[in-house]
């Protein structure tokens, strides 16, 4: 096998992260109109949406070429998360914890954007109705916390 599988059980969680956010990905196309909206509370609701664009739907105008782009974009980066977590020590565990996420988000919406040409969100955050957050995935979520882990790692002392 061309990638050393020292850290197993990242794969484990990687695995099911991925499946996880294909998972719920699914639901929403299966059972909700595009645009639907579905209030759970008051700060929460299910809002089913396709991003053709990168994050925050940012380049969403773009045809062919942009999509191109973006898939090229988003494979390279997963190749790279792979070979930076093979560098990366046992030791590390919040670092290795939040490059695994981070590939797991990417790879998440790496399927979508393969499949069908955009990525599923249907996470909807706001306040009484007034936006504060674009609309995202769990994909998304485990980006954001992979870099949070990250950007904050521990330093060791040893």
């Amino acid at each position: 096998m061309l990638i050393q599988m020292k850290h197993k059980l990242y794969y484990l969680l990687f695995v099911v992260l991925v499946s996880l956010d294909q998972f719920t990905k699914q639901i929403f196309m299966s059972s909700y109109d595009l645009g639907d909206v579905v209030p759970v509370n008051l700060y929460l609701s299910w809002y089913y949406v396709q991003n053709t664009g990168a994050a925050f739907g940012i380049m969403a105008d773009g045809g062919f070429i942009q999509k191109t782009f973006l898939l090229t974009v988003s494979v390279l980066v997963s190749i790279w998360l792979v070979f930076w977590i093979q560098k990366t020590s046992a030791l590390h565990l919040q670092k290795l914890f939040g490059q695994f996420l981070l590939l797991s988000g990417a790879v998440g919406n790496l399927i979508d954007r393969a499949q069908f040409g955009f990525v599923i969100d249907f996470i909807y955050v706001h306040v009484y109705g007034i936006n504060w957050w674009p609309v995202f995935n769990l994909a998304d979520s485990f980006i954001f916390l992979g870099v949070v882990l990250i950007l904050f790692e521990r330093k060791s002392t040893a």
